[in-house]
């Protein structure tokens, strides 16, 4: 028998009520209308007459609405519970029902109260849904609200959060800066990781020229394999240092200690630290390109005979087979098509590379010993700049696997949507990510993980995005394999702003918790998810609401997706901000990150290779 872990709670379906109870409460909320009986023919409750009954009459009245109700042809009973809508229940007959009324429930906003208006409006419907059930009542019915501050809320009168509804009087959004060509090129074309990688392709470009062109007249003709060979080193060291964890960290730290008193504009450019991926592939595509020229050189000695190592060609072959084949499946498209096959050619044809690399630099240098008058072989290996840069690759890429281990795992199951697991084997900062696997070799999941309050345990948040988040929430594991070290997210680089926006959808909530629990920021949040209470619970909406007491938290089962755009900008206004940060799905975010850029404002969220 599996152990289940203190927090483990398995997925319940909800238990509809029955059929007595529902029509009892519609027939009691149905009698407390100023609308005419259809069936009954019986005089409408007059205003005057709402204030003397009782709620023994109500309940006797519904009961003889339900007699009659039941002679009803089906279209017309339909019809009758449509017009007997508790959006116009008067404040006495609420009263009667036992339903808060202005004089009960206080907004916990100073100076704010709910008025009979927006009770008789929203206040009776949300009560008669908690007693039918959600899944009973018409996704049309309206939403209870309220007013707060400057936007319009649900009020939940058991706990401390607000569901929100997008304000009705948001600004229209200001026209996009530049014309249409040029802001395309600037925000989509050439993209801060666009030009690292151009910056890295076209350095690499001009030593490739100038070396030919010096080397034009050689006889015989090109640069020596020993440079090129050194030229393709470097840039796969490079394109391997930029993707470690604890280079990733490092340049975190140092970005982010950028002062608040530097001027916006490099603050804004600092902040643009994860677009690093460029430099990861413009040098990955430069290695590919100085590995072909050798391939190029040696293959010319090989046939004019200045150069009999048939070895060497095969294993140079390979190894060009190999890089190219992992850049054909680096394109975006074939990432996103098999995000499966990205990895698995990612991993195993780099992890043969390097090996294989390690085999050709052996046999050039047996192949260079051997000549009249050169030194010994492991002379010849040590003198070699490919071989030391060869070795920083190889402990680099050593390095995370030495720190593989199973650790245990403690699944909280928050609803059939998500789970929340929670690990106890390390401390952890803010803002920080691991990766998580159940085959090592096969996959791994990254996420982000949110610091315990009391500093000794964390946990991450994982919803239903595919097959294997579906069976982690599911089928919840008691334990996961780990490896590496944390890694430094997104959104840490928050903090070198005085104040932001915060735009996340969904479980892009665990993010953000990892920042705004871990290191408080003056921040806005909004957050749009399907049934945020019910599908993350009442700790995740507490934690929300700690972090920001004014969070805009948009149910969208209710409300229907907003215009995060114009949502975003408009907090982005209201609260004076300097930056707008946006974690959610990847169209989303490229949507939200081009309406603020385009409009001035600085944006940022994660992209395919952050």
């Amino acid at each position: 028998m599996e152990s289940r872990s203190p927090f483990y709670s398995p997925p319940q379906s909800p238990q509809p009520k029955r059929a007595s109870e529902v029509s009892s409460v519609v027939g009691s909320v149905a009698t407390a209308m100023e609308l005419p009986s259809k069936a009954t023919g019986e005089e409408t409750l007059s205003g005057s007459r709402h204030e003397t009954a009782s709620l023994e009459d109500l309940k006797d009245t519904s009961q003889t609405d339900n007699r009659s109700d039941q002679k009803r042809p089906p279209a017309d009973r339909k019809a009758g519970f449509r017009e007997s809508r508790p959006e116009t229940m008067t404040t006495a007959a609420a009263l009667l029902l036992g339903y808060p009324t202005e004089n009960t429930i206080q907004d916990d906003s100073p100076g704010s109260s709910i008025s009979s208006d927006d009770l008789e409006k929203g206040m009776a419907p949300v009560m008669v849904q908690n007693q039918l059930g959600a899944n009973e009542i018409e996704k049309s019915d309206t939403v209870a609200v309220a007013r707060r501050g400057n936007h319009t809320v649900n009020p939940s009168y058991s706990s401390s959060w607000r569901i929100s509804l997008p304000p009705e009087d948001i600004p229209k959004l200001p026209v996009k800066r530049e014309r249409r060509i040029w802001r395309r090129m600037r925000h989509n074309l050439l993209t801060v990781y666009q030009r690292l990688f151009a910056i890295c392709f076209t350095a690499n470009m001009i030593a490739f020229i100038v070396l030919m062109v010096k080397h034009r007249h050689s006889k015989p003709f090109g640069p020596s394999r020993g440079d090129v060979a050194t030229a393709a080193a470097t840039n796969i060291l490079a394109a391997f240092l930029i993707r470690q964890e604890n280079v990733i960290n490092t340049l975190y730290a140092i970005c982010c200690s950028t002062p608040w008193w530097f001027p916006l504009r490099i603050r804004r450019m600092v902040a643009k630290l994860y677009h690093f991926g460029g430099v990861h592939s413009g040098c990955a595509v430069s290695a590919t390109v100085w590995f072909i020229l050798f391939t190029a050189l040696v293959t010319k000695d090989f046939a004019s005979g200045n150069f009999n190592q048939p070895a060497v060609l095969t294993v140079t072959y390979i190894l060009l087979t190999l890089l190219l084949a992992v850049c054909l499946f680096a394109i975006p498209k074939f990432r996103i098509f098999s995000h499966n096959t990205f990895e698995a050619v990612h991993r195993f044809a780099g992890w043969t590379a390097v090996g294989l690399f390690w085999v050709l630099i052996l046999l050039v240098s047996k192949a260079g010993s051997e000549l009249p008058g050169a030194d010994s072989l492991g002379l010849v290996v040590v003198k070699s700049p490919a071989f030391w840069i060869l070795l920083v690759i190889t402990f680099f890429t050593i390095l995370p696997w030495l720190r593989l281990r199973k650790v245990e795992a403690f699944p909280e199951v928050l609803s059939n949507h998500a789970v929340r697991i929670h690990f106890k084997y390390m401390k952890i900062g803010p803002i920080l990510g691991i990766r998580i696997s159940h085959n090592p070799l096969k996959e791994w999941h990254a996420f982000a993980t949110i610091p315990a309050p009391d500093g000794q345990s964390f946990s991450l948040i994982v919803s239903d995005a595919g097959d294997w988040t579906k069976k982690q929430i599911m089928e919840p594991a008691s334990a996961y394999w780990v490896r590496g070290i944390p890694i430094t997210g997104v959104l840490r680089m928050a903090i070198v702003f005085k104040k932001v926006v915060i735009v996340t959808t969904g479980s892009g909530i665990g993010p953000v918790l990892s920042m705004l629990v871990s290191h408080p920021l003056p921040c806005r949040l909004l957050w749009s998810t399907p049934n945020p209470e019910k599908t993350y619970g009442d700790n995740i909406m507490e934690s929300v609401c700690k972090a920001d007491p004014d969070a805009m938290i948009i149910n969208t089962r209710a409300s229907g997706r907003p215009d995060m755009v114009a949502l975003a900008y408009h907090l982005y206004q209201q609260s004076g901000a300097e930056a707008v940060f946006c974690i959610s799905n990847p169209s989303l975010t490229r949507k939200i990150v081009y309406g603020m850029e385009s409009r001035g404002v600085p944006a940022y969220g994660p992209i395919w290779d952050s």
